[in-house]
């Protein structure tokens, strides 16, 4: 039987902007009392409109927040040679305490070996080889955004984790791998669905936690959902109407789901802005560590 009362949707704006708010309040204290600046740069390779516009985005919310920002524009044929001495560029400024690589890149360009030429300690988007082990292993590292958002959305319902049986659906290395880690960490019991699973939604529906990363437009539904369970939606795809237009909508079919649902995050407006607000936090917390500061408290 499903629950008489809707779900409490979970308001990833406004929580954003709480964080934003607290990096703006540490970046003006690094200004005013030892003259840093904590700056991030981004690197776009091509003219992807949707990249163009998230690096646009990312450059008015470092402004905002007080935090310096650098864009690098590259073009689409550069070599990966060029690009990766780019990057080591970046490195050597110490200007510069976040080097962020907008991804996808071309497909001449070996990924892995981009964000492995990033300092880990200035990779604010926690996906160096050395943040991810640092992550599994328990120890301070740079964390992936838009898990560290998911968890900061989770603890809003659920201060303490512990014990709460969680599901991540979806295995991917920027999102669903950390997500499980970071679980972990907090004490929860993990389990990890991905295409090879069996019985996904029986799996589903067993969990206190449901965090959905699949990139399939409302493939969870009531019936994967527990009665009164906390479910986090990473997925955000546009989906086509009968008329001929499109909205963005996620992975969860949310007007179901929050029938089922205790907690529920909306698509817009849940992880999304939480995934910039983190990356701002982490440019801020490098620029700390970088100069031997204890982390801010974010």
């Amino acid at each position: 039987m499903y629950r008489v009362a809707e779900a409490k949707v979970i308001d990833g704006k406004a929580i954003a902007a709480e964080v934003r708010g607290r990096v703006a309040g540490v970046a003006a204290r690094l200004h005013n009392e030892i003259n840093v600046t904590a700056g991030l740069a981004t690197v776009l390779v091509g003219s992807d409109r949707a990249s163009q516009v998230y690096v646009q985005a990312k450059g008015r919310a470092c402004a905002a927040a007080g935090l310096g920002s650098f864009e690098r524009r590259l073009p689409a044929d550069i070599s990966e040679a060029v690009l990766l001495a780019e990057i080591d560029k970046l490195n050597a400024d110490d200007s510069v305490d976040g080097v962020l690589v907008q991804l996808p890149l071309p497909g001449h360009i070996d990924t892995h070996r981009i964000i492995a030429a990033i300092d880990p300690e200035k990779d604010v988007d926690g996906f160096h080889p050395v943040n991810v082990g640092r992550l599994w292993c328990g120890l301070p590292g740079l964390v992936p955004c838009t898990p560290q958002g998911c968890l900061m959305l989770l603890r809003t319902v659920h201060p303490d984790l512990s014990g709460a049986e969680a599901v991540v659906l979806g295995r991917s290395n920027l999102v669903g791998k950390p997500m499980a880690a970071l679980l972990l960490a907090a004490n929860c019991t993990v389990t990890v669905v991905h295409s090879r699973s069996r019985d996904v939604a029986a799996i589903c529906r067993r969990s206190d936690i449901l965090v959905a990363a699949v990139g399939q437009p409302h493939m969870v539904t009531t019936d994967w959902v527990k009665p009164g369970a906390t479910v986090i939606d990473v997925g955000i795809k546009p989906l086509a109407l009968p008329d001929g237009s499109s909205r963005v909508v996620g992975d969860v079919d949310f007007a179901l789901a929050r029938t089922v649902a205790g907690a529920i995050t909306p698509v817009p407006g849940g992880v999304g802005p939480m995934t910039i607000a983190c990356l701002l936090r982490n440019t801020l917390v490098a620029a700390c560590r970088r100069r031997g500061l204890p982390d801010p408290v974010l």
